[in-house]
């Protein structure tokens, strides 16, 4: 079998919103990009937005485990994580500015007027949601309205949701996969299917990548790099590539949902995370939020399977989602595998959080005797190429001309939905290779 070569000035590893930000931005400005992405076009397909899709799409099926019990959801397909997220925006915390220089507020600003982020109208925000909402902040919270990627005028038929996070199949959330259709538009070649192994590096500079399409081997040499594969794909090529001590520690932003059943409508059938609030103490995000109707009763057996007893009541279950802004640990290994332990005051403050989340449903008329925590989940795999230690403040390596833009980069865990900052990296970074 034949090595398949190309050249270009920039290759882009990775169509999440990091990477297809990157690329569309280049391809504007008329670089020559090649794009490569692990996973293929899924949305449009008749099996997207499928529970049966998801089995495709998702690393290891969905049933990707650390050994300490926590599930990972890595989808590979165009578009990255943001063909199966719950469409929320929120601006970089201010930390990243302030104590690691990195200045997003223009980029975040113009994203969202560009893509028109802004919470759903209030009809579209759910009855249960609402119910929800309205007992957090009885209980003292500052409840508001979750900005979101989902505009209910792109859908003929506005249809969201605990299903979504499986896939928009409506049309009405964004997805990264639309800039990566405007890069291509302008010029830019994609190739799915496409397992980037390792980067090639000549003199302490990198000049391209090298790995398999469809089993066949490639190498693409650029002048420039762009890796934005995610918190875990990321680090693997640089391991490969023989950068040592990647992967040391890691942020997950785990979560997990409490649920109770209620005796009026709960909130399956509502877009998923319409409200949110905060603990600033804790760092703990909450919001609403409910497995899609076949994964449940897999999370709720996973949690005892005496719960698995409330299925045919999911339509009258009602979920509170919580989003801990976790310590790094762990490590990613070159094998593919990771451990997350949780430290101690992790492990604390997730069960100070768990005892709100309960007193909350309870405000909102769920039984408590119903009351049950699904398993952990790492939500947002990043900081394994953190800012400060593995790239720059410009997201360069120590391989000149070899840069990342993805989730890997946070120098800790955000602690609250990821992609609106990733756009404006993206931004920030190929303005800054135009200009270069």
């Amino acid at each position: 079998m034949g090595m398949l070569r190309w050249e270009a000035e920039v290759v882009v590893v990775g169509t999440g919103p990091g990477g297809a930000t990157v690329a569309r931005e280049l391809a504007r400005a008329g670089r020559r990009v090649l794009l490569f992405e692990r996973g293929g076009p899924e949305q449009g397909r008749p099996l997207y937005g499928t529970h049966l899709g998801a089995l495709r799409y998702t690393e290891r099926g969905g049933l990707f485990f650390t050994p300490e019990g926590i599930q990972v959801v890595a989808p590979h397909m165009v578009g990255g994580a943001t063909g199966m997220f719950a469409g929320c925006a929120a601006p970089p915390p201010d930390w990243l500015r302030t104590k690691y220089g990195i200045d997003l507020r223009p980029e975040v600003a113009e994203t969202i007027e560009e893509l028109r982020i802004a919470p759903l109208p209030p009809e579209h925000r759910g009855a249960a949601s609402t119910r929800l909402a309205e007992a957090a902040r009885a209980l003292g919270y500052a409840v508001y309205p979750q900005p979101k990627f989902i505009r209910p005028e792109r859908a003929p038929r506005f249809r969201c949701g605990a299903h979504c996070l499986l896939g928009c199949r409506c049309g009405a959330k964004w997805s990264a996969a639309e800039f990566v259709e405007e890069a291509v538009r302008a010029g830019a070649l994609l190739f799915p299917y496409a397992f980037v192994e390792r980067v090639l590096l000549e003199g302490g500079r990198a000049v391209g990548v090298a790995g398999r399409i469809r089993g066949q081997p490639f190498i693409a040499r650029a002048d420039r790099v762009v890796l934005a594969a995610g918190g875990l794909g990321t680090p693997r090529i640089l391991q490969a590539s023989g950068f040592r001590g990647i992967g040391e520690g890691l942020a997950m932003d785990l979560t997990v949902i409490v649920y109770g059943r209620s005796r009026l409508e709960g909130n399956a059938a509502d877009p998923p995370m319409t409200w949110s609030w905060e603990d600033p103490g804790l760092e703990v995000m909450f919001s609403t939020l409910m497995d899609p109707w076949l994964l449940y009763p897999l999370v709720a057996g996973m949690s005892g399977l005496r719960h698995v007893a409330t299925w045919p009541r999911w339509r009258q279950m009602l979920g509170v989602m919580i989003k801990l802004r976790d310590a790094l640990s762990g490590r990613l290994h070159p094998d593919g595998s990771l451990s997350k332990p949780l430290t101690p005051t992790d492990r604390d403050r997730l069960q100070e959080a768990v005892g709100i989340a309960r007193r909350i449903l309870t405000e909102a008329g769920a039984d408590p005797a119903s009351i049950f925590v699904s398993p952990m989940r790492g939500t947002h795999p990043s900081a394994t190429v953190r800012i400060g230690e593995w790239v720059d403040a410009d997201l360069q390596t120590e391989a000149r001309g070899l840069y990342v833009c993805d989730a890997s980069v946070f120098p800790e865990a955000l602690g609250r939905p990821t992609v609106l900052t990733l756009i404006a990296l993206g931004k920030r970074l190929a303005r800054s290779l135009v200009r270069a």
